[in-house]
């Protein structure tokens, strides 16, 4: 076989492995099994509380931890007698916090209560958190699995004992849902590309959008949608893709009821965008590229890198932000153009002050923008604490001068 043979054969491999990748795209579903209280196992792709379907989406709860810098002073205990959970509290230096974590870097969920649960992640380590949106305790709207044995089951918080995830097998079908991806542009004119969640509920494209035009009902999958204009606020022209346009108004999809449209974009971070600042949002059927697949999330790493000082010291060492935030998947929240923004700190690589109200921030792609309204970007931040061998540094806000991020 001479070597231009095989250079031929070798290049046809390439495009043949491409093609297939391409038309059989991960699609970075949630997965994994889900154990019930009453002793049934469910295992296939999961869509928790409607609005949370792919790995990158994220859980929004709120955790207890422990911290000596604050006045914490519930510590949660719980026991289990006779199959029934009992929680209390106990003196100690505990806090919380709000938080949000990214479904790939969790390995499982344990209900404790009704309102309560452990989180154990990918790195080992272990939260308690507790509800206050819908997506941790009895107030999660639902958890649907696609079990390829019992079609599709649909539990509540009340009935699951265990939640594993674990990666898709490479041999699971396809189905004909896909995650929304689109642009969004502001009435500000700030555009966002990046996955859609509508009106805090819609993320596939075979949800259904509502509305009402000339008294006549429309139910409209996504995946026929092609833009959504805002046309006042109790409308919005929508535009299909087989070029019917429409003006429809009379549900919370198309008017100023609507609850915000999150744009998860990869290269910023979660936004939300209420319906008085959005302009427009066009589909994009290129979102499978940015698709991530279970093992490519690890968990959280230790937050380490140097914080400066107004005064000119520097300590470098772990990381506590606001004296919540240690790990790379906690997340930096803050109003940017007056929309609310949720970011990694591991997608960070510097935090500047700029004044006592907000802080300039710039991503490891080199994107910068500033953050205001927030305890972590403002005056009301609890503290940065600097620890290395075994000694701990405080600096203050009003101190503060900036921070780099980096792996140790």
């Amino acid at each position: 076989m001479t070597k231009q043979v095989i250079t031929t054969y070798i290049f046809f491999l390439l495009l043949t492995f491409w093609v297939v990748s391409d038309i059989f795209p991960a699609t970075g579903r949630i997965y994994g099994r889900i154990y019930t209280e009453d002793g049934e196992v469910y295992q296939g792709r999961i869509t928790w509380d409607k609005n949370e379907g792919i790995w990158e989406d994220i859980l929004d709860c709120t955790k207890s931890y422990r911290t000596p810098h604050s006045e914490g002073r519930d510590k949660e205990e719980d026991i289990v007698i006779f199959g029934i959970r009992i929680s209390w509290s106990k003196s100690g230096e505990y806090s919380s916090a709000s938080m949000g974590i990214k479904f790939g870097h969790i390995q499982s969920i344990r209900p404790r209560s009704s309102n309560k649960a452990t989180i154990y992640l990918k790195s080992g380590d272990n939260i308690k958190v507790k509800g206050y949106s819908t997506d941790i305790g009895s107030s999660v709207r639902e958890i649907v699995v696609l079990d390829p044995d019992y079609g599709t089951v649909k539990l509540d918080w009340e009935d699951l004992d265990k939640v594993v995830f674990e990666n898709e097998p490479e041999d699971l079908p396809q189905d004909d849902k896909k995650r929304l991806y689109g642009r969004l542009t502001t009435r500000d004119g700030e555009e966002f590309v990046g996955f859609i969640t509508w009106d805090q509920d819609e993320i596939f494209s075979t949800d259904i959008l509502d509305g009402e035009e000339d008294r006549r009902d429309w139910e409209i999958p996504f995946g026929n949608i092609k833009k959504i204009e805002r046309h006042s606020r109790s409308s919005a022209l929508v535009y299909l893709k087989n070029g019917v346009k429409l003006n429809l108004s009379g549900t919370n999809d198309v008017n100023s009821s609507n609850r915000g449209i999150l744009v998860e974009d990869p290269n910023f971070g979660r936004v939300e965008v209420k319906w008085g600042d959005f302009d427009e949002l066009e589909f994009l059927d290129v979102g499978e590229r940015y698709i991530k697949n279970y093992d490519e999330y690890d968990g959280g790493k230790r937050l380490y890198g140097t914080v400066y000082t107004e005064d000119r010291d520097s300590y470098t060492g772990f990381i506590t932000w606001d004296d919540d935030e240690e790990y790379t998947w906690e997340m930096l929240n803050g109003d940017y153009q007056d929309l609310e923004v949720m970011l990694e700190f591991g997608q960070i690589k510097s935090i500047k002050k700029r004044s006592f109200w907000g802080a300039e921030v710039t991503l490891k792609n080199g994107k910068t923008f500033t953050l205001e309204d927030s305890n972590d970007v403002n005056d009301e931040n609890k503290g940065i604490f600097i620890s290395e061998n075994g000694r701990e540094y405080t600096v203050e806000w009003e101190d503060f001068e900036k921070v780099e991020f980096f792996e140790k």
